[in-house]
């Protein structure tokens, strides 16, 4: 079994393709026993992150790459990397890692790339050669259609008359959108039909912006990409940032306040409201040197989506919210 895997998907990945890819990823990984994962997120190509500087040729987001790939575990087992939108890594950092991986064959160390199109070169053309290489295809509506009859009856949803066709109307080719869905159903336990669908999700799924931010300050690094791919589907990034901003603000009160009372004070609200409490709670969870990056990668956010093609909303926000889980959630493991 290769210590090599490239999970390929198409150039245009969307929730679905990007959601079959990532659990692919992680039962190559989980098929090789991996003892421990380190997750590296590449940023988009000209994308900002709010990051601190790499090393040489490698950007921040990147640079813990190189240690991943040397390293084994202290413990003798196997340990995984673990390398999201490879499609994204820079030419100089593709030099860099290509070298790395031409001596992982046999060793402690497994690395699964998941890239979304074609892998610079020359990591591209080593991947091809040495890689256990897995294709995830573009969703078609007919796959889309053949997979909610067996993700619903998994979970125990019983479909009736028109519901299998309100939910490709409501979700298309949306696979990951559409298992959250059936989850919210299966705990109805009754049968579902087209008239409930259509009730039920009307604008989207339930995901509220602050089950999205409960994500990230736990540094539930998928969870949050996971939510946020929801949002998007009807949601503008404008709507997530601005709430992120607020949230950021209060996160900055709270960590200077000398009391919850001072504090609720201070942003115009009551020490027993819900949002202050919480706030309250999490004050001691971020240092201030993190707010000082998110605070960065915020303003840098904000300038990218009032400046550059809306093509590079999505990938902005992405990196925004796995940056964020990494400082909010106190750990620099990228979970």
């Amino acid at each position: 079994m290769s210590s090599l895997v490239l999970i390929s998907g198409p150039n245009d990945a969307g929730p679905g393709e990007r959601e079959q890819m990532m659990q692919r990823a992680q039962r190559e990984l989980s098929r090789r026993s991996v003892d421990e994962i380190t997750r590296i997120d590449v940023p988009a190509k000209g994308v900002a992150t709010g990051d601190e500087p790499g090393t040489g040729s490698l950007r921040g987001a990147v640079d813990g790459v190189v240690p991943a790939l040397q390293s084994g575990s202290l413990f003798g087992g196997t340990t995984g990397v673990l390398i999201v939108d490879a499609q994204w890594l820079l030419k100089a950092e593709a030099e860099v890692i290509a070298e790395l991986v031409e001596t992982l064959e046999g060793g402690q160390v497994v690395a699964v790339f998941v890239a979304a199109g074609a892998v610079t070169a020359p990591l591209g053309k080593a991947l091809k050669a040495k890689a256990e290489v897995v294709t995830i295809s573009k969703i078609r509506e007919r796959d889309a259609s053949d997979w909610l009859g067996s993700a619903a009856k998994t979970r125990g949803v019983k479909l009736v008359g028109d519901a299998p066709t309100a939910l490709l109307q409501r979700f298309g080719t949306d696979l990951a959108s559409m298992g959250q869905a059936l989850d919210q159903l299966a705990a109805s336990n009754e049968e579902i039909t087209g008239d409930v669908i259509r009730a039920r999700f009307r604008n989207r799924p339930d995901e509220p912006m602050w089950h999205y931010a409960d994500a990230v300050s736990d540094g539930k690094t998928g969870d949050a990409l996971r939510r946020l791919a929801d949002f998007l589907q009807h949601g503008h990034p404008l709507q997530i940032l601005g709430f992120l901003e607020g949230d950021l603000r209060r996160r900055a009160m709270a960590s200077a306040a000398p009391d919850i009372e001072t504090f609720a004070t201070w942003i115009g609200s009551r020490a027993d409201a819900y949002p202050v409490k919480k706030a309250w709670r999490h004050r001691t969870q971020t240092k201030a040197s993190d707010l000082h990056r998110a605070l960065d990668a915020l303003s840098r956010a904000d300038l990218t989506m009032k400046s550059a093609p809306e093509v590079t909303h999505r990938l902005t926000m992405e990196r925004l919210t796995v940056a964020l889980c990494r400082w909010y959630g106190g750990s620099r493991s990228g979970r």
